[in-house]
């Protein structure tokens, strides 16, 4: 009784146990369950989320690149320049150079920032250097202070000459900057002005359009009250439209006026250019033919796709000759043409060909000896 007891006892704070593991369980595996932005937005500072305060802003300072919430920012450094309260950090930093972070990823942040700074110094042009091999060595030592920031090698040493450089062209850098900024100015005018063109243009269409459509709409109106005066018989005859009567007139009226002002001109006046050839259109373009019209079909036999044949038979399901991917219209192909190859070709007419082209040769030989100055009985030159 007293084992049953017992394990009739143990057995609740067994079951509450299994109870408690399968709450922790739970709880874990819905947090694991929360969205990745959800996860990685918590203040290193407060530990406040955005899954708690979902107007949460992050901000960080370019100085060391630590993220912490804008209301951390405000609670430390309001009272002016205050050490970073990230562990680890002793930079001192102010309110207003924290700005808002545009990347997800800090060190891609971190790199567009020295970056940007590196090209606010190096910002010499290839036209400014003799030989593209100087312009290429400049964009390396450009590259090496970049990649030297960037990876925290001899930091000081790449500081101290990248402001000894600063100081020693100081003017060049302050006039490629100018020259810079004022080609963007006339980027940003140059795009400003595309879009103001092409918002009149839009807005000239829009006019059109409404000035049709109420024209449109007048000349219907017009039909309509014109069709229910007249009488019936009139009322089946064809109105024009409005638009096509009013461009017809006014092509009559301009035709009258320039009548008007040159009464003596007449067709036999007008300058006319005679001999011309006449305009042929041009035909129609063939599809491309790559043989260039030369046809390489079979005219003296027909290639069939089965032939019977008990070899054929056989290598048609012998694995020696299919495995490999063969094809038997291939052998019957090669073997068709080698049987007709030769049916085309007539030696008797070529021979003839050859000794009357021979023949030719010799006539023509023996003219140019005479139009030379004469032969004789063999056709040799006198």
């Amino acid at each position: 009784m007293s084992r049953n007891t017992q394990s009739n006892g143990a057995g609740p704070r067994r079951s509450g146990e299994q109870e408690g593991q399968c709450t922790l369980s739970a709880t874990s595996s819905r947090l694991i369950r929360l969205p990745v932005t959800q996860r990685t937005d918590i203040c290193p500072v407060c530990k406040s989320t955005r899954y708690l305060n979902p107007e949460m802003r992050f901000l960080v300072n370019p100085e060391c690149y630590h993220k912490m919430c804008e209301s951390c920012v405000d609670r430390i450094f309001s009272q002016g320049p205050a050490p970073c309260p990230i562990a680890g950090c002793a930079r001192t930093l102010r309110k207003q150079r924290f700005r808002k972070q545009t990347f997800e990823d800090l060190k891609i942040e971190r790199e567009v920032d020295v970056r940007r700074r590196v090209a606010k110094v190096f910002n010499k042009e290839e036209a400014d250097f003799e030989t593209l091999l100087d312009y290429n060595n400049y964009l390396e030592d450009m590259e090496v202070v970049t990649f030297n920031l960037l990876q925290g090698i001899d930091v000081e040493k790449t500081e101290r000459k990248l402001a000894a450089y600063v100081a020693q062209n100081a003017s060049s850098i302050s006039s490629n900057n100018a020259k810079a900024a004022e080609q963007r100015n006339a980027q940003n005018a140059h795009t400003a002005a595309q879009k103001e063109q092409a918002r009149l243009n839009r807005a000239g269409a829009n006019r059109a359009d409404i000035s049709s459509m109420a024209e449109r709409e007048e000349s219907q109106n017009q039909a309509i009250a014109t069709v229910a005066n007249t009488k019936d018989d009139e009322g089946q005859k064809v109105i024009l439209k409005k638009s096509t009567a009013r461009r017809t007139a006014a092509e009559k009226a301009r035709d009258q006026q320039q009548r008007q002002q040159h009464p003596e001109e007449t067709d036999n006046d007008i300058y006319k250019i005679e001999g011309l050839k006449p305009i042929v259109q041009a035909p129609p373009e063939k599809p491309y033919d790559p043989f260039g019209g030369v046809s390489y079909a079979p005219s003296y036999h027909t290639l069939q796709s089965h032939y019977e044949h008990p070899w054929l038979d056989r290598a048609r399901t012998d694995p020696t000759i299919v495995a490999g991917g063969y094809d038997l219209r291939e052998y019957y192909q090669r073997t068709m043409l080698e049987a007709f190859a030769g049916l085309g070709c007539f030696i008797d007419e070529e021979m003839g060909e050859k000794e009357h082209g021979e023949e030719d040769v010799m006539v023509a030989t023996e003219g140019a000896a005479i139009a030379a100055g004469g032969s004789g009985q063999d056709g040799d030159v006198l």
